[in-house]
């Protein structure tokens, strides 16, 4: 018998459909208690329009798997972070010509005030040069960022780093 982790584990994230929610990191635990299942998923940020649709699609798994009673659950704290996207996750971005996000950066207390775009280094997913510059913070979903390659010429998109 497939398990409901197991089941929660193939449902693919809306708007990266090469990544499942366990490779986004959203996916936060998976617990079967006195026949329920209990699923927990945190959002990528706040405001996230794709939740809807997460919650929407693992329910429908697993309630085609068999498992009738489920309830997915929001989980704020800790906040998501690029960080958690996996190592396989990260290798499906950039095979489908989607830069992965560098490390997130490290802060604790109040966040500070810039006036001036983060400073980031992105290699090309298609052609791996590092020549690249940014054309648009804001890509086709507000977690991803409109860059293009001067080696290539081809535009790409980069995974913020959050």
């Amino acid at each position: 018998m497939v398990t409901a982790a197991a089941v929660a584990a193939t449902v693919t994230d809306p708007e990266l459909p090469m990544l499942t929610l366990a490779d986004l990191g959203v996916l936060r635990s998976v617990a079967e208690e006195d026949g329920r299942v209990v699923v927990a998923i945190t959002p990528t940020y706040t405001g996230c329009p794709a939740m809807d649709t997460m919650r929407d699609d693992l329910e429908h798994a697993l309630v085609s798997a068999g498992f009738a009673d489920v309830e997915i659950r929001t989980q704020l704290s800790p906040a998501w972070t690029s960080d958690w996207i996996s190592p396989a996750g990260r290798q499906k971005l950039a095979a489908a010509g989607i830069s992965p996000p560098g490390t997130a950066p490290r802060r604790s207390g109040p966040i500070p005030l810039t006036l001036s775009a983060p400073v980031t280094r992105v290699s090309c997913p298609l052609c791996g040069s590092g020549d690249t510059e940014e054309q648009s913070r804001f890509g086709a979903t507000a977690c991803k960022a409109l860059w293009r390659c001067r080696s290539c010429a081809e535009p790409f998109e980069h995974v913020k780093e959050i």
